[in-house]
C-alpha cells in the first residue's frame, strides 16, 4: 500500500458510474463541428467486444459474499462451535428440548446479523443503480447512447455541461471547457482544460464542451487500483473484540470447571450419564450463549433509530466504535462546505453601492448559465430580491480566451456597457487615480491571501466607446459553509473529540474555512512538510489544525499516523477521501459522496450536512454504555453460577440445578436483557473507554458476593432446614433468576440504584420474567413446586443481598 501511494504524483481519481444531463445531450447538437466526425476515429462493435473481454467492464467489481459463505464463516467461529458442542451433547444424552433450544439461539444470532447487513447492502445497491446511466459515444460511424459500464479503451465520447466524466480521458478538442475536480482533489473551484490534457473519472463538466478519447477504464484507472488494493480490510470494533474476549474467558472458566468436576465425580464412581449431565449444565451456564445475540439486538435498535434520522449504518459495530473515537479527520469541500460557490463579499469604489455592483454583475450572466460564478450572482440577486428588469442590446459571454464577459443593456433609462472578469483583464479598461489603483491592488492581494475567487466589474455609458470605463467593484466568491456545520463541530469538540481538517484546496482557502469553523491550530500546506506525512513528528501533528494542498496518499498517511495515538473517524465525499476513510476506525460518507465512497463507508449520511454525526455520537455512546453494563452483568452472573455450581458439586456431590432449569434460567435472564436496548443511560461527555481491569474487579466482586449468598442459601436449606435436593434446586433456580435481574438495577448506574432507575421497558421486562419464574416455581413446571411463603422468602433474600451489592460498589452521590 505504501509503495503504491508513493508513486502518486497527481490528485486524480476514478468513479465508474456517471450521470449525463439531458441538457448536455441537446446542447451537443450545435457545439463545434461534431457531425463531421470521421468514421475511423470511433471504434467498431467487434473491437468493443474484444476490449471488454480483455479488460472487463468500466466498473470496479466489489467482492460479494454469498449468504451460504457468511453462514459457514459464522458457523466455524469459536462461540458457534461451543454452542454446537453443547447442542450435540444434549442430543447424546437424550435432552431433545435442550438440543433444539440451543440450535434456536444459534440461528437467531446469525439471522439478526445477516438481516441487518443485507438491509444495509440493499440500500447501497439502490444508491449505485441511480448513478448508473448512459454516455454519448461515437461507434460504427455514428453517435449513440451507451451504458457507462460498456465504455472501453479507445472510445471517443462527448461531454457537455453537467456531465460526469465516466472514465480517464484525453481531450481531443474542446471549447470553453471548465472541469470541477472537487471529488478528486478537494479543490472547490473549477479548472480550465484544453486539448491534450487529461480529465479523470469522478470530475464533472461545469462549462463548455469536449470530445475525448478514453485512456483507462474500471480497475485499470489510476484510482481503480487503489480501490482494489484497500478493499481487503476487515475491521472489528473495540467492544466487539472485548465481547469476544469475555466469551473466551467465560468459556475457558466453564471448561476448567467441567474438567475439575468430571475428575471429582469419576473418582466418586458416578455414572457416565450423570457426569455428562453435570458437564452439560456447566457448559450451558458458562458459555454466553445469547451474548452475541443480545449485543446485535441492542445495536440494531440503535441502527433503526439512526435510520429515522437519515443515516445508513453499513457496519453494525461501527456504532460501538464511534463511542470510542477521539479524533475526527474531516474533508473540507463537500463535507464541511456545500461545494457551492456564493458571493461572500462585495468591495466597491467611488460612489457605487454594493446593490449596484450586484445588479450590474447580474446583467453579465445568462439564465441557463452553468458557470458557478454566474450562478452565485444570480442566487444572490434572488436572495436579496433586487430589481432585475433590463433589456439586453448585445452580449458576449465569458470564455477561456477573453477571460471576461461583456453586456450592453438598457437599464434605468440608459444604455450601459458592463464588463466582468479577471481583475488583471478589467483594470486596463478603467481610468483609475493613484489612490483608487493602490486600494484596488490591496483588495486583490487581500482576496488572494484569504483564498477568495474575485471578479472585477467596470461600467460606462454605451455611447462613449470601450476605453475609460469606471471601476465599480470586486465581487469575492467562496465555497459556502453547510448550515449547522459550526454548531456540530462545537458539539463534537465538547464531546472530547479533536478535529483536524484535510483538504486538497489551497492554504488560504483552508485557513479561512478553519477560522470560520473554529478549528484551532496551524494551517500547513504540503510544501511546508518534508518527506512522507506518515513520519510527521507528533508535536507537529498535534499543533496543526488543518492540512492544505495534500494528496489522497497524504490523507492515508495522516490516518495511519493518528491511529498510533487516537481512534480515528474520517468524513469525506470524494474518491480522494477513500484511502483515508477505509483505513480509519470509522469511515463516514456524506450525502453527496460518490458511489464508491458510500460503498466503502461504515456510515452513510443521507441527510444534508454533517449534523447527523451529532446523533451518531449520542446513539453510539448510549449503545456503548448499555453493552458495557450488560458485559458486567454477564460476567458477574456467569462467574457466580460457574463457581457456585463447581464448589457445591465438589462439597455435596450433587448438581444444584437440573439441565432444564439451566435452560430456563438462561432464557429468563436474557429476555429482559433485550430491553436494555431502550434502557435509560447517562450519556458520556467524552469518548468511551473500556477499563478491563476495573470491570473485572467489579464483575468479580458482584460474582463472589453472589456465590457467597448462593452457598449460604444452600447450606441453610440442606444442613439447617434439611430440605431435599429437588426442593433446594427450585429455591436455587428462583434465587438465581430474581437476584440476577435485580443486579441489572445495581450495575446500570454509578449512583444508588433507586436514584437512577432503569427505563420503563427494563422495569417491566425484569418484573415480568421474575413473576414468570415465580409461577414456574409455585406450580412446579419442570421442577418441584414450592409454597408462596418460600417464594416471598426468596424475594426478600434477593432484595437484602441487592442492598449489600449496592453498598459495595461505592455509589456516587
Amino acid at each position: 500500500m505504501a509503495k503504491f501511494f508513493g508513486k502518486m504524483k497527481e490528485k486524480v481519481t476514478v468513479i465508474y458510474h456517471v450521470n449525463i444531463s439531458k441538457k448536455s445531450q441537446k446542447d451537443s447538437n450545435f457545439l463545434l463541428d461534431k457531425n463531421k466526425m470521421k468514421k475511423e476515429l470511433g471504434l467498431k462493435q467487434k473491437e468493443v467486444n474484444k476490449l471488454i473481454a480483455e479488460n472487463g467492464y468500466n466498473e470496479i467489481e466489489t467482492k460479494k459474499i454469498s449468504g451460504f459463505l457468511k453462514f459457514i464463516r459464522w458457523f466455524v467461529s469459536p462461540i458457534a462451535l461451543m454452542l454446537l458442542a453443547a447442542a450435540i451433547l444434549s442430543l447424546f444424552i437424550d435432552k431433545i428440548f435442550d438440543f433444539y433450544f440451543i440450535l434456536f439461539l444459534m440461528l437467531l444470532n446469525f439471522s439478526i446479523g445477516f438481516w441487518q447487513e443485507k438491509k444495509a447492502d440493499n440500500a447501497i445497491e439502490k444508491l449505485s443503480q441511480k448513478l448508473a446511466v448512459k454516455v454519448k459515444i461515437f461507434r460504427d460511424g455514428k453517435w449513440r447512447l451507451v451504458e457507462s459500464r460498456l465504455i472501453v479503451l479507445g472510445d471517443v465520447i462527448e461531454l457537455g455541461s453537467g456531465d460526469i466524466v465516466p472514465a480517464d480521458v484525453e481531450i481531443l478538442e474542446s471549447k470553453n471547457l471548465s472541469i470541477n475536480e472537487a471529488a478528486l482533489t478537494g479543490e472547490s473551484l473549477p479548472k480550465e482544460k484544453n486539448q491534450g490534457e487529461k480529465c479523470f473519472s469522478g470530475s464533472f463538466v461545469v462549462l463548455g464542451w469536449a470530445r475525448c478519447r478514453v485512456v483507462a477504464t474500471g480497475k485499470n484507472t489510476y484510482f481503480g487500483k487503489i480501490l482494489i488494493s484497500i478493499d481487503q480490510t476487515v475491521r472489528r470494533s473495540l467492544l466487539e473484540k472485548d465481547i469476544l474476549n469475555i466469551s473466551k474467558w467465560l468459556s475457558f472458566l466453564s471448561l476448567a470447571a467441567v474438567a475439575i468436576l468430571s475428575v471429582v465425580f469419576y473418582f466418586k464412581q458416578k455414572p457416565l450419564g450423570e457426569i455428562i449431565t453435570l458437564d452439560l449444565g456447566l457448559i450451558i451456564a458458562g458459555i454466553p450463549i445469547s451474548l452475541p445475540t443480545v449485543m446485535t439486538i441492542i445495536i440494531s435498535f440503535g441502527v433503526l433509530d439512526l435510520a429515522k434520522k437519515k443515516t445508513i449504518v453499513r457496519r453494525l459495530s461501527a456504532l460501538e466504535d464511534i463511542a470510542n473515537v477521539n479524533l475526527l479527520l474531516s474533508d473540507k469541500t463537500g463535507t464541511l462546505t456545500k461545494n457551492e460557490i456564493v458571493v461572500e463579499k462585495i468591495i466597491t469604489y467611488g460612489q457605487f453601492s454594493s446593490e449596484q455592483a450586484l445588479r450590474w454583475a447580474y446583467f453579465t450572466t445568462q439564465e441557463n448559465d452553468r458557470n458557478p460564478i454566474n450562478l452565485a450572482v444570480r442566487r444572490k440577486i434572488s436572495e436579496l430580491k433586487l430589481e432585475k428588469e433590463f433589456k439586453i442590446l448585445d452580449f458576449i459571454p465569458f470564455d477561456s480566451v477573453r477571460k471576461r464577459s461583456t453586456a450592453e443593456v438598457l437599464a434605468d433609462g440608459q444604455e450601459l456597457r458592463i464588463r466582468a472578469g479577471a481583475s488583471q483583464v478589467i483594470e486596463p479598461f478603467c481610468v483609475l487615480d493613484e489612490k483608487t489603483k493602490q486600494k484596488f491592488q490591496q483588495d486583490i492581494a487581500y482576496s488572494a491571501q484569504k483564498g477568495y475567487r474575485t471578479v472585477a466589474l467596470a461600467i460606462k455609458n454605451h455611447t462613449a466607446g470601450e476605453k475609460k470605463m469606471s471601476l465599480v467593484g470586486l465581487l469575492l466568491f467562496s465555497d459556502s459553509l453547510d448550515k449547522g456545520t459550526k454548531s456540530t463541530l462545537d458539539f463534537i469538540k465538547k464531546s472530547g473529540i479533536k478535529i483536524k481538517m484535510l483538504s486538497g484546496d489551497n492554504q488560504a482557502i483552508v485557513g479561512r474555512i478553519a477560522s470560520q469553523l473554529g478549528i484551532e491550530g496551524e494551517v500547513k500546506n504540503r510544501e511546508m512538510i518534508e518527506g512522507s506525512l506518515a513520519n510527521l513528528p507528533t508535536e507537529d501533528f498535534e499543533k496543526t489544525g488543518a492540512f492544505a494542498e495534500i494528496f489522497p496518499a497524504d490523507k492515508y498517511d495522516l490516518v495511519q499516523l493518528a491511529q498510533q495515538r487516537y481512534l480515528v473517524a474520517v468524513t469525506g465525499d470524494g474518491i480522494n477521501d477513500l484511502p483515508a476513510l477505509k483505513a480509519a476506525n470509522v469511515g463516514i460518507a456524506v450525502k453527496n459522496a460518490v458511489d464508491a465512497l458510500k460503498s466503502a463507508a461504515d456510515l452513510v449520511l443521507v441527510g444534508s450536512g454533517i449534523s447527523i454525526i451529532r446523533d451518531a455520537i449520542i446513539e453510539s455512546r448510549k449503545i456503548f454504555t448499555r453493552l458495557y453494563t450488560y458485559s458486567i452483568y454477564r460476567m458477574s452472573e456467569s462467574f457466580r453460577i460457574i463457581i457456585a455450581i463447581l464448589f457445591l458439586g465438589i462439597f455435596y456431590g450433587i448438581y444444584p440445578l437440573t439441565p432444564i432449569q439451566l435452560i430456563l434460567l438462561a432464557l429468563l435472564n436474557d429476555i429482559p436483557i433485550i430491553s436494555l436496548a431502550f434502557n435509560r443511560v447517562k450519556i458520556a461527555t467524552k469518548p468511551a473507554h473500556i477499563d478491563a481491569k476495573k470491570r473485572f474487579k467489579e464483575s468479580a466482586m458482584f460474582g463472589l458476593v453472589g456465590t457467597l449468598n448462593s452457598f449460604l442459601l444452600v447450606i441453610l436449606a440442606r444442613n439447617l432446614w434439611h430440605l431435599d435436593w429437588s426442593f433446594i434446586q427450585t429455591l436455587f433456580f428462583l434465587k438465581l433468576t430474581v437476584s440476577g435481574h435485580l443486579l441489572i438495577y445495581v450495575v446500570h448506574t454509578k449512583k444508588h440504584w433507586w436514584r437512577f432507575l432503569p427505563s420503563r421497558e427494563v422495569i417491566w421486562a425484569t418484573a415480568a420474567t421474575q413473576i414468570v419464574a415465580s409461577l414456574f416455581a409455585f406450580f412446579g413446571l419442570f421442577m418441584q413446586p414450592i409454597s408462596l411463603g418460600w417464594i416471598i422468602f426468596i424475594w426478600l433474600w434477593a432484595l437484602v443481598w441487592m442492598q449489600i451489592l449496592d453498598f459495595l460498589k461505592r455509589p456516587q452521590k
